[in-house]
């Protein structure tokens, strides 16, 4: 979305929206004094709780969708109560945009292919969203593309490709990253051989590092990892708001290997953020204060919205030079990966880091569940260890504080110590080598002292319940 675009929404809203122009008002703004870039800038920010959760559904809404067939979805809840979300198919078309350049990037053509689609059905967006845009894009393309609404079910989608996958010319399987992981750990027991089945992959709700994309692929066989995996930055809120293109992941993957370049492009080297492109035709970002900011437009138009996110923008020419400071050939790099077919320069990037929320702290310093799954990931571990795990700040008898780290096994393995230890091993020497605070703080005491680990039988329903979305921490 545009800057003008921006203005644009905002005037509108301001006008028709009765929750907006009471938001506005009771922060003296008066619509009239926003006529520019700078001005848009001074505009107060939205969120759930200081807007959307103040104000009756009906008033937030345009007036015009209230005569419309309107779709809801709700939010996880899991940084409070759920808030349901109305959205019409204008979301879904954007969706299918994103979604088309994603089915053309393949490094396996345009043959038939087979969309698995494993998110969750039910009422939260995931799912049905997807299939929607799917259905869109396939439409308007005229590929031939099947889908297959298995939902959060493993024993559906292991008889999928068993009997219906080897039919089509590749496979996509859509899903949580950890439910995926689970997914390709679990097919060799189940028979299936993934490698034969052409397989790409798309993800959705949380960031992953290129570790996680590197195993996954390997295991799965996937033919291309940067053009043939994409993991979508999205929300309940606004729909699918950017996305992992080939060109993003390139970054990513050339980035990583400098810490001082990467610090440069992202402000920190702790964190792996989620890469991103979108479209400013469709949504429009903002970093304030190290924090994502949205403007878009749906049934429900959000304006200056914060939600929740940390992270930056940046562009194409900025990531450019601050690569060629660093003597690293952008372009140069992407003839190299013979991705310039696939690649829009003009689209700018979002990268968002995990929320910290979703992290727990010991001796203020905050602990981010990409430096668990990092540990959990080495290949040595992946037989013992499914991947998913719960953690919370704990204090002993002593009043000492600790991170307890539940970890689900793999199936069919019961907890016994020298998992324990193995585990810990690995989360320990990744938490030293992700955090240099940790780092410190282990050599004036036992590491062992403060990290715990618990081990979990496969599925076990307090923390590992299946067809769950993983809760990575808890409060």
């Amino acid at each position: 979305m545009s800057d003008n675009t921006s203005l644009s929404l905002f005037q509108k809203a301001a006008k028709e929206i009765p929750a907006y122009r009471r938001f506005l008002s009771s922060h003296d703004v008066k619509p009239a004094d926003i006529k520019s870039t700078s001005d848009f800038s001074s505009v107060p920010l939205t969120s759930k709780k200081n807007y959307l959760q103040k104000n009756p559904f009906q008033e937030l809404i345009w007036p015009a969708a209230a005569n419309d067939l309107m779709l809801f979805c709700a939010t996880s809840g899991s940084t409070g109560e759920p808030y349901y979300f109305p959205r019409g198919d204008k979301l879904a078309w954007q969706y299918s945009v994103m979604l088309e350049d994603y089915l053309k990037a393949s490094s396996y053509g345009a043959g038939s292919t087979l969309v698995i689609i494993g998110f969750g059905m039910g009422v939260w967006i995931g799912g049905i969203f997807t299939q929607r845009a799917f259905e869109i894009a396939g439409a308007r393309m005229k590929q031939p593309l099947a889908l297959l609404p298995a939902g959060y079910n493993k024993a559906e989608i292991f008889k999928a490709l068993h009997k219906l996958a080897p039919q089509f010319e590749q496979t996509i399987i859509v899903g949580y990253p950890p439910f995926v992981k689970e997914l390709i750990d679990e097919a060799p027991d189940e028979g299936v051989n993934l490698k034969k089945l052409r397989i790409r992959f798309l993800f959705a709700a949380e960031a992953f590092s290129e570790t996680f994309r590197n195993y996954l692929c390997e295991k799965a066989g996937v033919a291309d990892p940067i053009r043939d995996t994409l993991n979508i930055y999205g929300t309940a809120d606004i729909g699918a708001m950017a996305y992992e293109t080939p060109l993003s992941i390139l970054i990513r993957r050339l980035v990583i290997k400098d810490p001082l370049l990467y610090k440069d492009l992202f402000g920190q080297v702790e964190k792996t953020p989620t890469l991103a492109q979108y479209n400013p035709d469709f949504v429009s970002f903002e970093e304030v204060n190290g924090e994502v900011v949205l403007t878009g437009d749906s049934a429900m138009p959000l304006i200056r919205y914060a939600v929740g996110d940390h992270g930056g923008t940046l562009t194409y020419q900025q990531i450019k030079q601050v690569m060629g400071s660093h003597a690293v050939n952008l372009d140069a790099e992407i003839q190299k990966a013979s991705l310039d077919k696939f690649v829009n320069r003009q689209h700018p990037f979002v990268f968002v880091y995990e929320r910290t929320n979703m992290a727990v702290t010991l001796h203020g310093i905050i602990i981010y569940p990409e430096f668990i799954k990092e540990g959990l990931l080495q290949a040595k571990q992946a037989k013992h260890f499914s991947g998913r795990f719960t953690m919370a700040t704990k204090n002993d008898a002593d009043h000492n504080q600790f991170v307890q780290i539940n970890v689900e096994l793999q199936k069919n393995l019961k907890p016994d110590s020298a998992l324990e230890k193995l585990a810990l091993s690995h989360i320990k020497d990744s938490l030293i080598k992700r955090s240099s605070e940790f780092a410190e703080v282990s050599r004036s005491r036992s590491a062992d002292q403060l990290i715990q680990i618990v081990l979990w039988p496969n599925g076990d329903p307090r923390y590992f319940a299946p067809g769950t979305k993983q809760k990575w921490a808890e409060k």
